[in-house]
């Protein structure tokens, strides 16, 4: 128990200090091995062993995947779009901004990604309707958070390797969550738009719908091939990203013909960046997560959590408020990467599904991407709309009610995940 507690605070200290939260991870299981005698070639084995997973693959092709889109330029087509669609709803530009993160999640799987590739457009566009700055960044940071929920999700494909998950029963399960997200932040709109007068934004036309929906039908069948694929055995989820790879190739240079050489590579050498710094947290994770294996944490843990209650949503909400609390310190891989190892103990032995137990997971997780002082996605935003991070982080505020409370829904009944998934495997 001492081991473990000390492995935890030198953790902190390092995090604490500023150094870089792989290094923080790898130095303080490094510092286990050594205090328990270990040679450090059990630690380079670790490492390896924990890097190791065919699954791992898909990441840097839904990454490159995402890059392509960006650069291929199809954000104004899926904008226009979901103009058509909802502008005609009170609030109508909010609602397009949901909507417009709904379809981009299907092809970026993260969070801030979308941010980043959606979030100029749909900012620039409400102040320009006259809708206040804050409630668009706001807006924009919620809705950004549906990403990684809707499949493809970078997160779930972690959470699904080190759970030893299947990565296509999470990805189905993350549907109807991602949709009940939508509506979520589309009843918050709705509210905020009949406060304050917000106008409506087009009215609605089959034509213009019809229209709008020719220009980004092709982008928005990235997630029909990739679930399409995953559902008819077509291939793994590890080959859909490859297959999404391809398909977003295709577009670029032969359908609207926007991505050129130079740009391909500089989005491959994107690509190698934004992998490495994922897979150095995953590496560094592993030796912190064996650190925590050979102490027997999972085991203490489980000892401490499960006599608390029968019941396996009261305990996962005991769960839920834990992972809460570190959102806030810790970034979304490497939270995943040491909580699970952790947790997934308890949560079986309390009969938690695994399946279940991921998407509340990676919801709680993203919440954490809009709090202080690590939330990401903050600081993408006060990038991209030239805002103070302290006017985001109160920007954001009164979006996190609807998500927290779709989190809330979502451990109280479990089959708003698990339905599809055991619906498919009929």
């Amino acid at each position: 128990m001492i081991e473990i507690l000390l492995l935890f605070l030198i953790l902190f200290s390092l995090i604490a200090i500023g150094v870089p939260i792989h290094v923080s991870l790898g130095l303080s299981g490094i510092m286990f091995f050594i205090a328990e005698g270990l040679p450090l070639t059990a630690a380079t084995q670790t490492i390896i062993n924990g890097t190791n997973s065919f699954p791992l693959i898909a990441i840097p092709f839904f990454i490159f995947a995402g890059h392509l889109m960006n650069s291929s330029q199809v954000t104004d087509r899926i904008f226009s779009f979901a103009r058509s669609l909802v502008g005609w709803m009170p609030g109508g530009l909010g609602h397009v901004n949901v909507g417009s993160s709904v379809i981009f999640a299907g092809m970026s799987g993260a969070a801030v990604a979308d941010a980043g590739g959606l979030g100029a457009i749909e900012i620039k566009a409400m102040q320009d309707a006259g809708y206040d700055k804050k409630f668009a960044v706001g807006l924009t940071a919620a809705s950004s958070t549906i990403g990684p929920i809707i499949p493809p999700s970078l997160a779930l494909i972690i959470y699904g390797v080190i759970a030893e998950v299947s990565i296509g029963k999470l990805f189905l399960a993350g549907i109807i969550p991602g949709l009940i997200m939508m509506t979520a932040l589309m009843v918050m709109v709705t509210w905020f738009a009949v406060k304050r007068d917000y106008p409506k934004d087009a009215t609605f036309r089959w034509t213009t719908v019809l229209s709008t929906g020719q220009r980004a039908i092709l982008p928005i069948m990235t997630p029909v091939l990739i679930i399409g694929g995953i559902l008819t055995g077509a291939f793994t989820p590890t080959e859909s990203a490859v297959a999404a790879v391809f398909y977003t190739l295709l577009l670029g240079t032969v359908f609207y013909r926007t991505l050129t050489l130079n740009t391909i590579i500089n989005d491959a050498i994107e690509t190698i960046k934004t992998t490495a710094a994922v897979m150095m947290i995953v590496a560094s994770a592993a030796i912190f997560a064996w650190a925590l294996t050979a102490g027997q944490a999972a085991e203490l843990l489980t000892d401490e959590l499960v006599p608390l209650t029968s019941s396996p949503t009261m305990l996962l909400f005991v769960v839920m408020a834990i992972v809460f609390i570190i959102g806030f310190f810790m970034e979304t891989i490497a939270a995943i990467t040491i909580l699970v190892p952790l947790l997934l103990p308890a949560c079986l032995a309390a009969g938690v599904d695994p399946v279940h137990l991921g998407i509340v997971l990676v919801l709680n997780l993203m919440i954490g991407l809009l709090t202080p002082p690590v939330g990401m996605v903050l600081y993408v935003l006060a990038k991209v709309s030239n805002t103070k991070f302290e006017d985001c982080v109160k920007a954001v505020i009164p979006f996190l009610v609807p998500l927290i409370a779709v989190l809330i829904l979502l451990v109280i009944f479990p089959q708003l995940s698990l339905w599809l998934p055991e619906y498919v495997d009929r």
